[in-house]
């Protein structure tokens, strides 16, 4: 099969679209003809090997333990193990897998779910990694409540496409931080209010009456003084992700910094490390298929141009998701 790999750490260049062979699937697993593969960080960050911290948490350190690339998957399944119950050759799924960015991928069958019946392949592969983190950040992290007061930064991203859309779902009166030519998107996704960071400090706006119950920042650069004279008194802060320039943290300090200062106010601060949960991929397949969550697709590239999408989203410039379509 032909599939999106690499022997080294490096810039975009390191990818080869080369023919390997076709994974087996394990008695647990599930092998997919992959018809999209979503686009993350996390495909950056693996490309890369950067921060260096995640070297020294399993992904190899002087090269990639894992050679082929993608995590986020939609297809339809070519073959099962032995232990598998959930499913049969033919299904379409959604979910997570073991290199996504190749023409069949094996993953855990407790890690897809049936694919939602109002979403195209496409759709379906942007799915996962970013909701995830935009469900366990608002829900379990944020513990968002009906009638809280949110504000999501980065609404326009990826993962803040679907956190505006969740927070909604939840109850939640949502505020959009974004640049001004994606205000019109984080309204159309159903955002209260729409703040242009270019034009308005949303800090300064929160010395007025507008202090918020839960920020979610998905851009990962503000500091945390900033942010926290936006929230309310009790208010509470997730940080999802950071961006920072060094090799060994890359923004993970500011996720600390915040844990080491929470016990010492009434704000909570809190970091998100986001899992892949089939319970979640569940809940997210019957929020969608209620009309309450779609999701957005700046772009969608083909197998080859694989390197070209993760330097589109290194820019960080997209608006909602990029996807691989086979």
């Amino acid at each position: 099969m032909k599939a999106v790999v690499q022997d080294m750490y490096g810039p975009a260049e390191v990818l080869d679209l080369r023919d390997i062979a076709t994974p087996e699937p394990g008695p647990d697993d599930v092998l997919v003809q992959v018809r999209a593969a979503g686009v993350n960080p996390a495909d950056w960050h693996c490309m890369t090997g950067m921060p260096y911290l995640m070297r020294l948490m399993g992904f190899g350190l002087r090269a990639p333990a894992s050679r082929t690339r993608g995590l986020d998957v939609a297809g339809r399944v070519e073959a099962v193990g032995t232990n598998v119950t959930r499913f049969r050759p033919g299904d379409e799924v959604y979910g997570t897998c073991e290199g996504s960015f190749a023409e069949y991928a094996r993953g855990r069958q407790d890690r897809l779910a049936p694919k939602p019946a109002n979403l195209t392949f496409e759709q379906a592969a942007a799915v996962p990694t970013a909701a995830f983190a935009a469900l366990q950040g608002l829900r379990d992290r944020g513990q968002v409540q009906a009638g809280h007061k949110v504000l999501v930064i980065g609404a326009a991203g990826g993962i803040g496409t679907y956190a505006v859309q969740l927070a909604k779902a939840f109850g939640a009166d949502v505020t959009g931080l974004c640049s001004t030519t994606k205000t019109e998107l984080v309204r159309s996704i159903g955002a209260d209010h729409v703040i242009d960071y270019t034009r308005e400090n949303f800090a300064d706006l929160a010395d007025g009456a507008r202090r918020y119950d839960l920020i979610l920042d998905t851009a990962g650069n503000r500091p945390l003084s900033l942010l926290r004279r936006a929230l309310t008194p009790g208010g509470t802060l997730v940080l999802v992700g950071g961006e920072g320039d060094g090799r060994w943290l890359q923004g993970v300090d500011r996720t600390l910094q915040a844990m080491l200062l929470s016990p010492f106010t009434k704000q909570k601060l809190r970091g998100l490390m986001s899992t892949e949960r089939n319970a979640d991929l569940e809940l997210l397949t019957q929020l969608i298929e209620a009309g309450k969550v779609t999701p957005v697709i700046e772009r969608t590239y083909a197998l080859g141009e694989v390197p070209e999408a993760i330097r589109h989203l290194e820019q960080g410039r997209a608006r909602g998701k990029i996807v691989i379509a086979m």
